[in-house]
């Protein structure tokens, strides 16, 4: 049973652990008034009639805080990647100069800023609602582990164990967010 209680507790802390990656990845995409890759990965450029990436189709970088710059691969998918971005609605207008796809990424406005830092924290909530799913997910099989035999001092341990990660995850969710909310807000 202890080594039943023990997988749950890992299974548990995976599942948090993933959490925390999408939350940090979905940080990277809220933009904070300094251009960044990550703010076009998730554009699908019409590839030959196929959905792609765009970061599969060209390079991206940053040659400095304000400029997106996109490098295509072929030089026919300077077009498509100009349209996708402009049809992502992400608030950029990009240009080319016939081997670059350019976005001068524009300072933000304070009002701007505050529906930053609101999109944060709702992606930093449904974070930690996942992370309180694992939590009842665990305390769940806990309990099913009671039905079969746990004993009730060794299922207590259990529940402090999830609970113990649960707040730890937590914590850490909350320092990501303060550290983005900071970010953005600096001007």
């Amino acid at each position: 049973m202890k080594e039943e209680l023990e997988m749950i507790t890992s299974l548990a802390e995976e599942q948090m652990n993933k959490t925390i990656d999408h939350a940090q990845s979905e940080l990277q995409k809220i933009r904070a008034g300094k251009a960044n890759p990550a703010m076009v990965e998730g554009v699908m450029v019409d590839y030959y009639g196929v959905e792609t990436p765009l970061n599969q189709v060209a390079n991206i970088n940053t040659p400095d805080a304000h400029t997106i710059a996109i490098q295509p691969w072929e030089k026919a998918m300077i077009e498509p990647i100009e349209l996708a971005i402009t049809a992502a609605n992400l608030g950029f207008n990009p240009s080319n100069d016939g081997h670059f796809v350019r976005i001068s990424v524009p300072p933000l406005t304070e009002e701007r800023r505050v529906d930053l830092v609101k999109q944060a924290k709702s992606e930093t909530e449904n974070c930690k609602v996942s992370i309180r799913n694992c939590r009842r997910d665990a305390n769940d099989e806990i309990k099913r582990l009671m039905k079969d035999g746990l004993g009730e001092d060794a299922a207590k341990d259990g529940e402090a164990m999830v609970q113990e990660l649960t707040n730890k995850f937590i914590a850490e969710i909350d320092s990501r967010l303060e550290v983005k909310e900071k970010e953005i807000l600096t001007i």
